[in-house]
Order: C-alpha cells, then sequence, then structure tokens
C-alpha cells in the first residue's frame, strides 16, 4: 500500500522519463530478426520488457541488458531464431505475447507461449486467425483464443490477410514487425475499424529507423514489400509519452507547471495527442529546448472527447475530472475493457469508491465535477490505474494504492518520481 501526498501547491517541476515501452519491445524484436548486433539506447527496464527480452533469450537470440547504463545490446539472428523449441513466458505483457507468436510463426519448431492468469484472458485469436491464413498451425490450447498458445512453425512465405482492427492494433503491428522474414512479403487487409492508428505509425516509424518500409492506404491495407531486410543499428529509444501523461495531468490538476525532457510535438508517439485534450481543458503547452512544457489553469475545462486513438491515457483523464467545471465525458473505448484490467468498470468502480459520481457506458464514462475524498483505490493488478489514480490524490487527502508494486510494468520508479514532484519539485 502507497499513500499519496497531496501537493501542498501548484507543481512545478522538470523531469526525465524512461524509455517507452512500445518503442523499446519493437525494436527488440526487429533487432532479433536483424543480422548483427543493434544496440538500443535510453531502453525501458521494466517487468515487460524483462519478458521479452527474457523471451528472446529462451529463443537463442543474445540479449545483453545494462540497466544503470539504459542499453540492451542484441546479438540479432538473421530472420529466424536459433532454437526449434521453446516455451516462452510473457507474464501480462500484451506486445511481448502477440509480437513473440508472431516471431515464432516465422521461424521453425514447436513453440508455446503463456502468462499470468489475466494473459490468459486476453484476446488472441484474431491473430491466430491471421496465422493460419498464412499457412501457420497456431492455436489456443484451451480453445478459446486466449494463452497459452501452441505454434507449430515450419517458417511462413507470407501473402495477404485480413484481420478485424476492432480489439487491438497489436496484431497488425506483430505480423508487420515479422514481415521482413517472409520471402513474399505480407499484406494485411483492416476489418471494420481500426483502433489505436497511432501505435502503427510507431511501428512504420521504427521499422524505416532498421531499413524496411511498411507502407498503408488510409489505415486499411497494410504492406511489406518482399526483398527487404532489416539493418542492425545503434539506435535511441524516445522516453515513454504514455507516462509522461501522468506528470502532464499533475500539472494540470494543481494549476502548476512542468517540463518532461526529451519530448517534441515532433514524435510519432499517439499518446502526445493527450496534451490536445489538456489544451482543451485550459492548459498552455509549449516546445522548450529541454522538452515539451505544460503551465495548468486555474480551473479546468470539461471536454466531450474520443480516445479511441489514445486510450492509453483515458484513464489519466478519468482520474483528473472530478476536478472539471462540469461533466467530462469519454467515449469509443470499449476495446480496453480487454485490456489489463476492465479499465471501463475498474474505473467507474474506484471514482465511486472515492465519492466521485459516474455514468459508465459500454464504451466510456461521464464524470461529474465534485469532492472526491480519500480511501484505497484497488488497482486489479493494472499499472495504469495505480499511477492515474495517484494523480487524483494530489488533490485529494488521503488517497491509498493497493498493490502499488503493479507499476512495475512499465514504471519501476514511479512513486519515486511522484513524491519528488511533491517534495521538491525536482526529479
Amino acid at each position: 500500500m502507497v499513500d499519496i501526498r497531496p501537493a501542498d501547491g501548484p507543481i512545478r517541476a522538470a523531469t526525465p522519463l524512461p524509455g517507452s515501452k512500445s518503442y523499446t519491445n519493437r525494436a527488440l524484436l526487429i533487432a532479433a530478426l536483424a543480422p548483427g548486433v543493434s544496440t538500443l539506447r535510453g531502453a525501458l527496464f521494466a517487468d515487460d520488457t524483462a519478458h521479452m527480452a527474457n523471451a528472446l533469450g529462451d529463443l537463442g537470440v543474445r540479449v545483453e541488458p545494462d540497466p544503470p547504463a539504459e542499453t540492451m545490446v542484441v546479438h540479432g539472428c538473421g530472420g529466424r531464431v536459433p532454437s526449434e523449441r521453446a516455451t516462452l513466458f510473457c507474464g501480462n505483457a500484451g506486445t511481448a505475447m502477440r509480437f513473440l507468436t508472431a516471431l515464432c510463426a516465422v521461424s521453425r519448431g514447436r513453440f508455446v507461449l503463456d502468462g499470468t492468469a489475466r494473459m490468459r484472458e486476453r484476446p488472441q485469436q484474431p491473430l491466430l486467425d491471421a496465422l493460419r491464413q498464412l499457412g501457420v498451425r497456431a492455436t489456443s490450447q484451451h480453445d478459446n483464443g486466449c494463452p497459452p498458445l501452441r505454434i507449430d512453425a515450419l517458417g511462413c512465405r507470407g501473402g495477404q490477410v485480413r484481420i478485424d482492427g476492432s480489439q487491438s492494433s497489436q496484431y497488425f503491428t506483430a505480423l508487420a514487425l515479422v514481415a521482413p522474414a517472409m520471402p513474399e512479403g505480407l499484406e494485411i487487409e483492416v476489418d471494420g475499424e481500426l483502433v489505436s492508428q497511432p501505435y502503427l505509425d510507431i511501428t512504420a516509424d521504427i521499422m524505416a529507423d532498421f531499413g524496411v518500409t511498411l507502407s498503408h492506404q488510409q489505415y486499411r491495407r497494410f504492406q511489406v514489400a518482399p526483398g527487404q531486410q532489416y539493418v542492425a543499428r545503434d539506435y535511441s529509444v524516445e522516453p515513454d509519452a504514455s507516462a509522461a501523461s501522468y506528470f502532464f495531468a499533475a500539472a494540470a490538476v494543481t494549476g502548476g507547471r512542468i517540463t518532461v525532457y526529451g519530448l517534441t510535438r515532433r514524435s510519432r508517439q499517439g499518446d502526445l495527442r493527450f496534451l490536445e485534450v489538456l489544451e482543451q481543458m485550459g492548459c498552455e503547452v509549449t516546445d522548450t529546448p529541454r522538452g515539451l512544457s505544460l503551465q495548468g489553469p486555474p480551473q479546468l475545462r470539461h471536454v466531450t472527447v474520443d480516445m479511441n486513438a489514445i486510450s492509453d491515457t483515458a484513464l489519466t483523464l478519468a482520474a483528473i475530472a472530478p476536478f472539471a467545471d462540469g461533466p467530462v465525458e469519454v467515449r469509443n473505448i470499449a476495446h480496453v475493457r480487454r485490456q489489463e484490467s476492465d479499465r471501463i468498470a475498474a474505473a467507474a468502480t474506484e471514482l465511486g469508491r472515492l465519492g466521485v459520481r459516474v455514468d459508465e457506458f459500454p464504451d466510456g464514462w461521464r464524470i461529474y465535477p465534485g469532492t472526491p475524498h480519500g480511501g484505497e483505490v484497488e488497482t486489479y493488478d493494472d499499472h495504469r490505474l495505480a499511477m492515474s489514480f495517484s494523480v487524483l490524490g494530489l488533490r485529494t487527502p488521503g488517497v491509498r494504492i493497493r498493490d502499488p508494486g503493479c507499476v512495475a510494468k512499465t514504471f519501476p520508479n514511479f512513486f519515486a518520481r511522484l513524491s519528488a514532484l511533491t517534495a521538491s519539485g525536482l526529479v
């Protein structure tokens, strides 16, 4: 249990942040496929990336982590992993589960991928269906579309597939990342609405940095042409924009000012669009030589927003919504019910526990203004719930976060960083 210390006044701080999970796990997989040695600098060291790196090691790909230097050295396998039999534990890391499933599919051998109890509830069927369309034997051992997954692979030549886009963009990223290992290349057609589109921009961005082109037509069809190969390189990982949302929100909700080092508006990370939401609520955002800076207003304004493309920051908005001047409504995030927790139900429950009125919808909430009271917040083993409700505690005495260790998934020292905000103002 962690007690959140309320801010005595407007927060004024500048802070570095850990590397992006999205970029780190993509770079790990790409570097594993590239021939030669790649060095990832500014990499995230957290549970999700540890599961990815450890699983690559189980597949015979040597990864040399150096946490103090925030670097990972990856000895690439040149297109196919060395091991022909492995059981991989992915924890509750959705990126690791999906990316590694695709990596196993373009290799040769028999592979089993498993995870935590919650991971065993998270859907993988669209990815399994896509792999079957490509001729790969890919099954859910319990026939429910969830892990444990079994991949019996003889390589994958590639071709054309069609995938449901309504559940996760990670299925598309997983296949795109391994497409250079497919002799015939890959074309993916989107069935229905594609959620979290900006994450495909991240995927295309990092693939290009390693020498491979992923193209698309209005996010309806994606192609990786045959004959491409990744090139090993020295690569710098951006700071994590999703993690930045908690610190921007801390300044917004206290009427303070914060600068996050190393982030610019030029970043391809979609979650930076959370700043646009905060601007609608009255915040001012500026680029500085050191990074992005946000000034909070005396009073946050209410908003109604579609957060489908930036759903990882929806909980951050939910946590500061009670302090707006009117109801805050978030819609089109139904897919977050299938993430680390049912995030829509969990946020509604925990806000209610703290005395906040919430209307819950199938695809979001309407959160009414009020004065939350203290209490214990259940986190459902979900790192984003723990971090978001900690921000609420900056304005509400007596907030206590249960199972604070769950933040190790993406931000192991989050609470130390947050505490520094209220102590000295410099992190």
